[in-house]
């Protein structure tokens, strides 16, 4: 069986990973005419990294990562609100939650994908079904056939909007500025993701290598993410707790990446024929409870042990019914966790605080169980 794959992000690069170690060979489009080191962090929750155990690629990028045991949402002084221990998940799972340059993690990737081929500068523009399967038409004016394909394209997925048409995106009127920068975190820092909640905005951060720290923020916006420029970032957050002030001001505007944030509203529909779609191009969530790329790396393996247990069309059948339950609850659960991040109001805001503060460990540790839990097939 050979597979094709469009898109070298996280999820496309892994799949192919994980399809060639059952024996499956892939060549990957991919539409960048380089893959850049993008200066944003990713966090690795333990899910991911039961996946990428299995993949034999735990330890590497644990070496080039940074564990983290706790993830906390506090105030804009950085008081904690809630606090999430993760050490209970990492010895029921054998895997630590890391925090990792997403530069670093696709080098780690396309290193175990060597003999692959990794075909840059390819961008789809049509796929259409064709006599021995579909063909596919890139922008370069390159023409292939393909028996099967997997849409691996992001949220604007091409593979999805052609083959796929009923389904809409969703604005989320936030925008999120995402930047790495050299900074020294205080030592009680080092081993947390902490997000600071405010009035209609937030500020995460997080150590991704030693004096090495990945942070985001955002703001809600009214009719267009211009009302903000980055320019203004260190007054946005002046009022916040001194260590976030003093990493906005030690990072260069000109690595901060700037993006409106949205999700695709859920679809029930992720494969057509011998066409599925996996990661952003079927289930993309708002970044807001850190399990974007975790899913498409959780699509990554569950696909391929279908796929090395199936025939194709039962493969995709039985991936999307062990998958698609748990991709939407993600993407729901994220979109309702970025509204009340935002909330404007001050009595609602108090009244979300203290409900924060009052949700017993016990409930947080269940929600994360469900998330963290891989599908058996």
């Amino acid at each position: 069986m050979n597979i094709d794959i469009i898109g070298a992000g996280i999820g496309g690069l892994t799949t192919a990973i994980a399809l060639e170690q059952k024996g499956i060979k892939t060549r990957i489009f991919e539409q960048a005419e380089q893959i850049k080191e993008v200066g944003a962090g990713i966090i690795l929750a333990n899910n991911a990294m039961q996946v990428y155990d299995k993949l034999g690629l735990r330890k590497i990028i644990e070496e080039n990562g940074n564990p983290i045991s706790s993830m906390n949402i506090t105030k804009s002084n950085l008081k904690p609100l809630s606090k999430i221990d993760l050490s209970y998940f990492e010895q029921k799972h054998n895997t630590k939650n890391i925090a990792i340059h997403r530069g670093k993690l696709q080098k780690i990737l396309i290193d175990k994908l060597k003999p692959t081929e990794i075909n840059l500068n390819n961008k789809l523009t049509s796929i259409v079904k064709s006599e021995n399967g579909y063909e596919l038409n890139f922008e370069n004016g390159k023409q292939i056939q393909s028996s099967t394909v997997i849409g691996a394209d992001g949220l604007n997925s091409v593979v999805r909007q052609k083959l796929f048409p009923n389904n809409s995106i969703r604005n989320a009127n936030q925008i999120c500025w995402r930047g790495v920068t050299e900074y020294e975190l205080p030592i009680n820092f080092r081993n947390e993701l902490n997000e600071a909640w405010g009035k209609a905005e937030r500020f995460g951060f997080v150590q991704i290598a030693e004096n090495k720290v990945y942070w985001y923020a955002l703001k809600s916006f009214k009719k267009n993410a211009n009302e903000f420029s980055i320019n203004n970032i260190e007054q946005y957050f002046g009022d916040y707790n001194l260590v976030i002030k003093d990493i906005i001001k030690s990072t260069k505007k000109e690595h901060i990446n700037t993006a409106e944030i949205s999700d695709l509203k859920p679809t029930d529909i992720w494969f057509k024929d011998n066409v599925c779609l996996i990661g952003d191009s079927a289930h993309a969530t708002t970044p807001n409870i850190g399990q974007g790329a975790c899913q498409a790396i959780e699509d990554a393996f569950v696909l391929s042990e279908c796929l090395h247990k199936y025939e194709i069309t039962k493969a995709f059948s039985e991936y999307q019914k062990l998958r698609l339950p748990k991709a939407h609850q993600v993407v729901k659960a994220s979109w309702l966790v970025g509204k009340m991040a935002h909330l404007k109001n001050p009595i609602l805001i108090g009244l979300r605080n203290q409900m924060l503060r009052l949700t017993p460990t016990s409930v947080n540790r269940k929600q994360n169980d469900l998330i963290f839990q891989l599908a058996e097939i």
